[in-house]
């Protein structure tokens, strides 16, 4: 079928349903502005882009104000949760001004950027490639230049779909959730 029939978008409660039903790993985006200040946020929208150069991407709100630091020092970390970080995403997706007292989190010598430290299980450090602005959102394309991981045990990742959060059943073990 081809042709340009004008269609309107779906409502965006039946668009949130739809996308409640693909459950996606849960990250915080970290970032320090130009004076020193630690931003950061909660977001399940992260994805591999590219092998060469490494690239991945993150969805962030537009008036973010994680994304205005971001921006503005053109670098950010991806911290990937673990199945017990649920508190951290919760706490870093209420906009709460002070999420960074209530974690373990240092600054990461070698980029400069925070690492959580308790609640991540990786942390991928990331210089901003290019960015995109869809709808409400801003697509960040980031070149990894760093990987570090602060899990010694086998990692069950925290996930978020059906409006709950979940890990996958470990390796030969039960699943919490």
């Amino acid at each position: 079928m081809t042709g340009t029939v004008a269609r309107t978008p779906v409502d965006p409660v039946e668009f949130r349903s739809l996308m409640a039903g693909h459950p996606a790993g849960v990250a915080i985006v970290t970032t320090t502005a130009p004076d020193g200040e630690p931003w950061g946020m909660t977001c399940s929208s992260v994805s591999g882009v590219a092998l060469r150069p490494p690239t991945l991407l993150v969805c962030l709100r537009a008036e973010s104000p994680t994304l205005a630091a971001l921006l503005r020092v053109s670098a950010f970390a991806v911290n990937l949760l673990h199945d017990r970080a649920e508190p951290a995403a919760n706490l870093f997706a209420s906009g709460s001004p002070d999420r960074f007292e209530k974690v373990e989190w240092a600054v990461a010598p070698e980029s400069g950027l925070p690492h959580l430290t308790e609640d991540a299980h990786t942390v991928a450090d990331c210089r901003v490639s290019a960015t995109l602005p869809v709808g409400d959102h801003v697509v960040v394309f980031g070149e990894v230049f760093r990987v570090q991981e602060h899990s010694e045990r086998p990692v069950r990742p925290l996930l978020y779909g059906m409006r709950q959060y979940w890990s996958l059943k470990a390796p030969g073990g039960e699943g919490e959730r």
